[in-house]
């Protein structure tokens, strides 16, 4: 075990996924080094405490993330699991994504009570999300529905559902497997229709940029998984993007062959661009994550040339 850590402690959120990811992260932890001593630091974060507001209006980047970081930075916990979707694309001074955990479903799911899936919904009905880039996509799919906010832990929009607010909700394929909920989802979306969040499905590890924590944590990275949340990334900080923002970013590989989908839209949905290039990563694999970021940028350079710059202006006035 990389000396001189027998003790860690891992901030989280307080909610029962934030919980779900910390333990498990802690458990591959107890895998790979059994005599190490792991402890969780539950924090409220500011995302967690404005619940009436739909997180588009709180504005700002990293709501579920900055008191985590504080954490790190005072050294009360030693590293953070994060959904890699809520995980701003600057990071402080001092911290950096040290570990991509082999991603989980990256698509959307759509739970309903009374309907199978999208197609089935009928004319005007609700749907429920706290996602721009959800309720852009849907609504260019289905423009005759209404999309409303729906915020709240995965138990809470559950139970807004079942109480009959919504016709349909839309929420994370993986939030919902990972706390055993995967029997509400009625369909996934296939990304065609809704392409996913950037990095969504990750689970990241965020600690100080010390040589001992990244040998840690070294063991549990994914590079499959690395060199896809790369692009994705790039992309969204090229066009200057937060978690909040209707755009979506997917990147695949097969084989050698990196396959990156990007897209930016209004929240109306009557506009929709949308952006595919292939890369074949080549030469040493030491420079295969300069190459997913190379992807990431080309893919977001022409998204601007299609008009994106002027569609996100006008959300980040």
């Amino acid at each position: 075990m990389p000396a001189p850590y027998s003790q860690i402690t891992i901030a989280t959120r307080q909610s029962p996924l934030a919980l779900w990811q910390a333990n498990f992260i802690k458990e591959l932890l107890l895998k790979n080094y059994p005599t190490l001593t792991v402890s969780l630091l539950t924090m409220t974060t500011q995302g967690d405490k404005i619940l009436d507001t739909p997180l588009a209006k709180i504005g700002g980047k990293g709501l579920f993330v900055k008191e985590l970081e504080q954490a790190l930075l005072n050294g009360r916990a030693d590293m953070a699991v994060h959904s890699l979707k809520d995980v701003p694309m600057v990071l402080p001074d001092g911290l950096i994504l040290a570990t991509f955990c082999k991603r989980h479903s990256p698509t959307d799911a759509f739970v309903s009570n009374h309907y199978a899936s999208l197609d089935d919904l009928p004319k005007g009905a609700i749907v429920g999300t706290s996602s721009l880039r959800r309720e852009c996509q849907v609504r260019a799919y289905r423009p005759d529905l209404q999309v409303l906010s729906l915020r709240g832990n995965v138990g809470t929009r559950l139970s807004k559902l079942d109480n009959g607010d919504y016709d349909a909700i839309i929420l994370a394929s993986s939030g919902l497997n990972r706390l055993e909920l995967g029997y509400r989802i009625r369909t996934e979306l296939p990304t065609q229709l809704s392409l996913p969040a950037v990095g969504q499905g990750v689970l990241a590890i965020e600690c100080r940029d010390d040589k001992h924590l990244r040998e840690l944590v070294a063991p549990l990275d994914d590079m499959p998984t690395r060199l896809c949340a790369s692009a994705e990334r790039a992309m969204n900080k090229a066009l200057n993007g937060g978690c909040q923002v209707p755009i979506a970013g997917f990147a695949t590989l097969n084989g050698n062959d990196l396959t990156m989908e990007g897209r930016v839209g209004t929240p109306d949905g009557t506009q929709l661009l949308k952006v595919v290039r292939q890369h074949r990563l080549t030469g040493d694999s030491s420079t295969w994550q300069a190459q997913a970021v190379a992807l990431g940028n080309a893919v977001a350079d022409e998204l601007l040339a299609q008009g994106a710059g002027a569609i996100l202006q006008v959300l980040y006035e």
